[in-house]
């Protein structure tokens, strides 16, 4: 006879999930024991903790566009959920959570393992969060989650007592007085605005003389159509960091990336243009947007409520970035002057040649951006790239071409650290034919990726190309923070940024993955090519330079004078400061 848990794998499965990822605990096996009886295509992939079960549900939902399931035991299991599940809050991903309970009989004893889940997990799934309390609620339990997670783009919790998950299942609720009667049917939404709104939307961008667009994760899909928008407008495009994808980096008018991690052009672009289209973005830092008043603007976005947040706009539209934007071009007028066009792409030639000086520049002993300048044309077309938080976002933000066809993220809003490997397997385990990059530090790297090569050792047997490359910058200091603490004005802190020595190269080895560890500049590329061609996972430990400076596009004189007294304290303060001289000289 079926029971609640059998039901819930089931209603799963027919909602077309393929993939739930956690671990088990007491509080949640009666569900664990339904994945063992189950003959469905329904895969639970067991992770090494449930902070990376969260992590990975995110990173299904970025590069399938499905629905991410994680399952988590009581207490401990849901509390280490946590993270994972704002990461795809603040992300705008879609994410369900399951997570068991102590039996109903129990709740309010302070019993072992008794949280008050609701409470918890009140602000991340905010939107859906509800205890299973008998059978007949788990049809509508699991199809509300699912919907309004897909619907909102938002992280939705469903809590499951132990003694209910064993209960006999209720396939569909009796028809009578307190039941309803829930469905798995398809949602379409009209996700263009009216005529009136694109008319008006247009008339701000065809009186602009010098037009600028910021697109984010929301552009993503829409490459075609951003593009023929930035012809028609004679428009530079600057993208944030989680829009990367959305376009050729190799077009001439993309700036690239905006804010700290952004690039010169970018911040040219943005303090130049009398009009502003944002596509898609939710980018947080209005100090690296136009002076208000500067530039007329115009957002679109498929939330309305991400109207108007960043910088006041005159017209929102609420849509679908590509159909929104394939309705508006009939009503764009072309420009008839490219000078503005033309000075842009003078700023973006000149960058590109700039970061190719400051990636071989010398450092000590190898410059950590000429990792990923090297990494950048080998790349396969078909590549998925993860990149964790910390310098190495950096690198990826400025030093990384991504083509069409290219997948990539990390961790956006949250900014976390850990996310790297988890979303590399998550990108893999969806798409084992297509090869994966994690660019991971080693704060991040000893934090959760260590644990997940175990993972991916124990899985790429069955991957069809076994291509997975987790490239380590072992640099021995938290260095983004260290940067941080130099930018406000204190030294570094050696007790705090320190990190302890590990040998992950020769750790991969012995995981019975393809270990390297690099330590010479004129060896970076051959590594590459070596990753590329090996016949199993690759862990590529580069030991780089932790002095060499993140340069922002702008300092302000605060900040450089914060920096310079920071140094004057500083252990490192000779070998920064040459780094930073070089670094700010390199293709001058």
């Amino acid at each position: 006879m079926q029971n609640v848990s059998d039901f819930i794998v089931k209603r799963l499965d027919q909602w077309g999930i393929r993939r739930v990822f956690g671990y088990p605990g007491d509080g949640i096996n009666g569900l664990m024991a339904a994945f063992g009886r189950t003959d469905l295509p329904l895969e639970f992939v067991q992770t090494r903790h449930e902070e990376t079960a969260a992590l990975m549900a995110c990173a299904h939902a970025k590069f399938t566009g499905q629905v991410g399931v994680c399952v988590a035991t009581s207490g401990p299991g849901a509390i280490h959920l946590a993270n994972g599940l704002y990461d795809a809050r603040m992300d705008h991903q879609p994410v369900v959570a399951i997570v068991g309970q102590q039996a109903r009989s129990a709740l309010g004893t302070n019993y072992q393992q008794e949280v008050d889940l609701h409470s918890l997990f009140k602000d991340v799934a905010r939107d859906f969060v509800h205890t299973a309390s008998t059978p007949t609620q788990l049809r509508h339990l699991i199809d509300r989650a699912l919907r309004i997670a897909m619907e909102r783009r938002s992280v939705t919790c469903i809590i499951l007592p132990n003694d209910v998950q064993t209960l006999p299942a209720v396939e569909a609720p009796p028809r009578e007085h307190g039941t309803t009667h829930t469905g798995i049917g398809y949602t379409h939404h009209a996700n263009v605005p009216d005529a009136h709104a694109l008319r008006n939307a247009a008339d701000v961008l065809n009186k602009g003389e010098r037009v600028a667009m910021l697109v984010g994760a929301g552009a993503i899909g829409a490459e075609e159509e951003l593009r023929q928008v930035a012809d028609v407008l004679g428009a530079g495009v600057a993208k944030a960091l989680l829009g990367k994808p959305a376009l050729d980096d190799r077009l001439p008018y993309v700036t690239g990336s905006i804010g700290m991690l952004g690039t010169q052009p970018s911040w040219e672009l943005m303090n130049g243009c009398d009009t502003l289209l944002m596509v898609g973005t939710a980018f947080p830092y209005s100090e690296f947007l136009p002076p208000e008043g500067q530039a007329r603007a115009v957002q679109i976005d498929r939330d309305g409520s991400m109207l108007n947040l960043r910088y006041p706009v005159e017209v929102g539209l609420v849509g679908d970035a590509r159909q929104t934007l394939q309705a508006l071009v009939p009503f764009l007028e072309s420009r008839s002057d490219d000078a503005w066009r033309k000075r842009i792409e003078g700023l973006v030639s000149e960058w590109w040649r700039k970061m190719e000086a400051r990636a071989m520049v010398d450092a000590d002993p190898v410059n950590p951006q000429r990792v990923f300048w090297e990494l950048s044309p080998r790349l396969p077309d078909d590549s998925i790239i993860t990149c964790d938080s910390g310098t190495a976002a950096n690198w990826y933000a400025r030093d990384i071409k991504l083509r069409p066809g290219m997948q990539a993220s990390l961790s956006g809003g949250l900014a976390t650290m850990g996310c790297g490997v988890p979303y590399a397997l998550a990108a893999k385990l969806a798409s084992p034919g297509r090869p994966v990059f994690a660019l991971v530090g080693d704060g991040a790297m000893q934090m959760n990726g260590l644990n997940e090569l175990i993972t991916i050792a124990d899985r790429w047997r069955d991957w069809q190309n076994p291509t997975l490359v987790v490239m380590v910058l072992n640099n021995g200091d938290l260095n983004e923070v260290t940067w941080e603490q130099r930018a406000e004005g204190d030294p570094r802190v050696d007790v705090t940024q320190r990190l302890p020595p590990f040998p992950y190269a020769e750790y991969g080895r012995m995981l019975g993955l393809h270990g390297m560890r690099v330590d010479r500049p004129d060896r970076i590329a051959s590594a590459w090519e070596e990753a590329l061609s090996a016949d199993r996972p690759v862990v590529l430990e580069v030991v780089v330079d932790p002095n060499v400076p993140p340069l922002p596009p702008h300092i302000p004189w605060k900040q450089a004078r914060a920096y310079f007294q920071a140094l004057s304290k500083d252990d490192e303060r000779g070998s920064v400061l040459r780094s930073t001289l070089k670094q700010w000289w390199a293709g001058r």
